[in-house]
Parts: C-alpha cells; structure tokens; sequence
C-alpha cells in the first residue's frame, strides 16, 4: 500500500474536523468535496455567512490585546479579520475546528504569522518550522521511498537550537502520520568532519542538543545525503553511524519532486499549539486533500 493511501485510511480512522478558509478557491471546493464524499475528514469551507459577528468582534478584541503594538493597531486588526484566515484560526485555536489547512490563495508568510499569532507556539519546540513528506516512487531508500524534508521554508539559516527543534518537531511527525521509527540526518555537504567549517561545527552542536532533548532519536550528523540514505555508501564513509543508510530542506525537495515524480504533502506547519498546512499556492486538488488528511491525522 502507498503512502498516501495509509495516509488517507488513518485520517478516516479517527475523523476530525478541519477548516478550509479560502472558500472561494476552487480548488479547495473540489478538495473539500472530495474529503466529504471518501470521508478523510470532516471538511468546512469557512464561508463569510457562517461568521458570527458577535464572535467575530471577540476574537478581534483578543487578538489586539495578545498583539498589540506600534505595528498593530485596532484598525489593522480590524482589516486582518476581513479575512476568514483569521477568524478561522481563532476558532482553531479555541478547539471548534481540530485542524487548519490554507495557503492556496495566501502567501507563506501570512500563513504563518496568522497561526503563530492565532493558534500559538509549542513552549516545548519553541519556535514555528514546516516539513514535506515525500514519497518517491520505485524508490529502495528511507522508508520504501518515504521521506521527511525539513525545514522547507520557514527559517532559512536555523542556528544550532533552532535545526535541533526543526529535527524533534519532523521526527515526532514522521513518527504519528507515518507510524514510523524515525532516523534523523542532519545534512551537509560534509561528513562527519571531512571539511572544517563553521557548518559543520553547528550541526554536532544541533546534534547534541537534540540527544539531549529527546535521548531515544536515532539521529546522526553532519552527513553527505548519500551517506545519509545509501547503506553501501553508509558502510563506506561513515561505517558506525546508527542511522546509516536513511540546510536544504527546500532545494532538496524540489529537486526531488521534479526530478523523480515524487509526491510531496504539505508544506506542513511544525511547532504550533494546533496542527496547520500552508499551502502552495500553486497546489492541485490532490495536494489540498492530503494536507488535510495529515492534518486531521496530527490531530488524533
């Protein structure tokens, strides 16, 4: 069975209710359609008529308490709640709706200052990252050609703590949606110390505290990605590392997915209070439908 397909089956294990704001997209009406009719979730298009004004006028009285600052004023807020992202992300984050899935008509950046404002950061993660899973097809190498690329478009130069966070945050991830043991490789273009450089020294130092976060992690670094996910290559420049054989997280899952036809879910939001998917804005019917399936697993 494919990834995607146990994917799917798990979210109608335990359906949930995700919301879907950008009611006007069509390819979101098709998606939430289709999550209705194969029951992968329970999918509400947040149209403006389904805004209670009275609640509405609450949340945006607590967003400018939470908020407010020289840079966000009353009317700004007021402007920001025009927008069904925001009301739906208060409703997230109140537990009305189990998951969020947006971005198909948003820009990145508003999707993520919406839900790290709206449904809040992870005290234990500390900061806000995203993930894809990729499923590569004819594929021997991670899980059957199952990966998770992290981070693919949140922070793009992660100092130490942050790239240890990124790895918790994926690795727990990996572990609930795709019932796996994860094997955590902190890439480089360097192997266990065959090139000094300041890189490098970061990644030992993210690997370490990421030992100390979570002691049971099968992690290693830095590593080359073919000594990363080739056993051969593995037993050859870095024979004792325990993940042998599984910063550019973003680069390598486009290559990826253009240049293999490898599927690839999300970007998927990590470290949030409630899980969310920000959506490419260039996304199919397909990609919505399989964010939200992960979403409403995460929130099992």
């Amino acid at each position: 069975m494919d990834t995607i397909t146990k994917i799917r089956n798990k979210a109608r294990a335990g359906l949930k209710t995700i919301v879907l704001p950008e009611y006007d997209d069509q390819r979101v009406v098709e998606a939430a359609r289709i999550i209705q009719a194969e029951g992968v979730a329970h999918p509400v298009l947040l149209t403006p008529d389904r805004i209670d004004k009275k609640e509405k006028e609450r949340y945006i009285q607590e967003y400018y308490q939470a908020h407010q600052s020289k840079d966000v004023d009353m009317d700004l807020v007021k402007k920001l709640f025009e927008d069904t992202l925001y009301y739906s992300a208060m409703m997230t984050s109140e537990g009305k709706f189990d998951g969020l899935v947006a971005g198909a008509n948003h820009t990145s950046p508003d999707i993520i200052r919406c839900a790290m404002r709206c449904l809040g950061i992870d005290e234990r993660i500390t900061i806000v990252s995203s993930c894809f899973i990729m499923e590569v097809p004819n594929c021997p190498y991670g899980d059957d050609g199952t990966f998770v690329f992290a981070d693919c478009g949140v922070i793009p130069e992660p100092n130490a703590r942050q790239l240890a966070c990124i790895a918790l945050s994926a690795s727990e991830l990996a572990e609930k949606v795709l019932g796996l043991t994860s094997r955590v490789a902190f890439l480089s273009y360097s192997t266990k110390g065959s090139s000094k450089t300041k890189s490098a020294d970061k990644i030992k130092e993210a690997l370490e505290l990421l030992k100390a976060m979570a002691p049971n992690i099968l992690a290693d670094g830095e590593m080359q990605v073919d000594a990363a996910i080739v056993p051969e290559v593995a037993r050859i420049k870095y024979p004792d590392s325990p993940i042998a054989g599984l910063e550019a997280g973003n680069i390598g899952y486009k290559l990826t997915q253009r240049m293999s036809q490898a599927r690839a879910v999300g970007p998927l939001l990590l470290g949030l209070n409630k899980p969310a998917s920000d959506l490419s804005r260039g996304c199919l019917v397909e990609d919505v439908v399989d964010c939200a399936a992960v979403t409403a697993i995460r929130a099992q």
